[in-house]
């Protein structure tokens, strides 16, 4: 089985189901929104959502797809940086209990967490982050070794804002001979860092994940189809996902619709994340295009189905049913 490092984010995520919005009015959160905050409002945030029974979940983007791609049985690595308290020690569990070799380097500061609220009818999403040690992850930490012997490279779009590191990330990825993937995260990210991202990725990347206001604000193209053949300029292999309506793949003259698969959705948070890694998965078995966006578009319908980005058991055991009926059916 080949195997993949990810770097990210090391965020611990807080999940909180609101009865109604007055906790987004006090913290003058707008709903929908991801806002960044700093430690002394994380804190009265974090206190403010206790009392409503909240669910500690080991999060950020990178880290998600990681552990999706270890409970899926690939060898899979993280590259992060957590704090020396509770949150960092829970993070460190989880991937731990999920079989991910964490490479988690240690700062000064609080560990990194996003804050998630779920409220309203349509189960919208609020986030209010504080990324606290995450932030000092810093070029000089990474070494050739965390590389070596992976055969996948996949990064964040949310470190993007740090560019010097992510420009060693992927030399260093590079000269290990890794494929590379890149989930683009967040349109307002693309959108201060545009020049930047059409660097790295006609330089280094090969495989580009995008939602359609991500690819939107990297192409300049607001027809996601058309986007996508943009993107597919860039790199070997595009993806953009248009949320119920499914997604497009595309790779040199290949190109394909995928439909999203039947689900009844609760929280779509995770759903990109687990996309993403329910696609290099089947990419890493040497699956069709086609195959590899189906098999991303069946674990994210199990994902949205539950509150945060963690999976039952019994949603795992169906998916796998389903992704390794799909795979005996082209082989």
């Amino acid at each position: 089985m080949k195997s993949i490092l990810g770097i990210g984010n090391a965020l611990t995520d807080i999940l909180a189901v609101l009865p109604d919005d007055s906790l987004l009015k006090k913290f003058h959160l707008p709903k929908g929104s991801m806002q960044h905050v700093d430690m002394e409002t994380g804190d009265k945030i974090w206190q403010s959502l206790k009392p409503l029974g909240v669910k500690y979940v080991a999060g950020g983007s990178a880290a998600n797809t990681i552990t999706c791609t270890s409970i899926f049985g690939m060898p899979s690595s993280f590259i992060g940086k957590i704090g020396e308290d509770e949150l960092g020690l829970l993070f460190k569990s989880d991937q731990e209990q999920y079989g991910v070799k964490s490479l988690l380097l240690k700062s000064e500061h609080s560990s990194g967490r996003s804050m998630v609220f779920v409220s309203g009818g349509n189960a919208e999403r609020t986030f209010a982050v504080y990324l606290g040690a995450a932030l000092d992850l810093v070029p000089e930490d990474l070494k050739a070794e965390y590389f070596e012997g992976h055969d996948y490279f996949h990064i964040e779009g949310y470190l993007v804002q740090n560019q010097a590191l992510i420009r060693k990330a992927v030399e260093l990825a590079h000269d290990a001979g890794c494929i590379i993937s890149l989930d683009m995260a967040s349109y307002n990210v693309v959108e201060s860092n545009n020049a930047f991202l059409h660097n790295i990725i006609d330089r280094y990347v090969d495989i580009v994940f995008a939602n359609e206001t991500e690819a939107r604000a990297f192409t300049k193209i607001a027809d996601p189809k058309e986007s996508l053949e943009e993107i597919s300029n860039h790199c070997k292999i595009a993806v953009v996902k248009v949320g119920k309506d499914g997604s497009w793949v595309k790779s040199a003259e290949e190109e394909y619709h995928i439909p999203a698969w039947e689900a009844d959705p609760v929280d779509a948070t995770g759903a990109g994340d687990t996309y993403a890694a329910g696609f290099l998965y089947a990419h890493s078995l040497g699956l069709p295009l086609k195959v590899c966006g189906e098999v991303g578009s069946i674990i994210a319908a199990k994902v949205v189905e539950v509150i945060g980005t963690k999976m039952d058991v019994n949603r795992w055991k169906q998916a796998n049913a389903e992704i390794q009926a799909l795979i005996e059916s082209v082989r």
